[in-house]
């Protein structure tokens, strides 16, 4: 159903990773008062380096864009509204 694609930007981290965070994030870009339908999924953790996942749903059509550091601070997971519940 997701088709997840890491986009390379050819660029090692030059800061250091968030100690916050040493198991990565979690995100969750929808409002806290969402009551439509969500789908969570893990990204490949940690990438590589710097770029950037694009992610497609095939089902309802949703995208979205993360970045990422190759760091211990990388996402490892995304959910998402629905397209269709919005």
């Amino acid at each position: 159903m997701w088709q997840i694609d890491w986009i390379d930007g050819f660029r090692e981290p030059k800061l250091a990773p968030d100690p916050d965070y040493p198991d990565g994030v979690d995100l969750r870009p929808v409002p806290v008062n969402h009551i439509g339908a969500t789908c969570k999924f893990a990204l490949p953790y940690p990438a590589k380096r710097c770029g950037q996942y694009v992610i497609k749903c095939h089902t309802c059509g949703t995208t979205a864009a993360v970045t990422t550091a190759g760091r211990r601070d990388d996402p490892r997971s995304l959910e998402l509204a629905c397209a269709r519940m919005r």
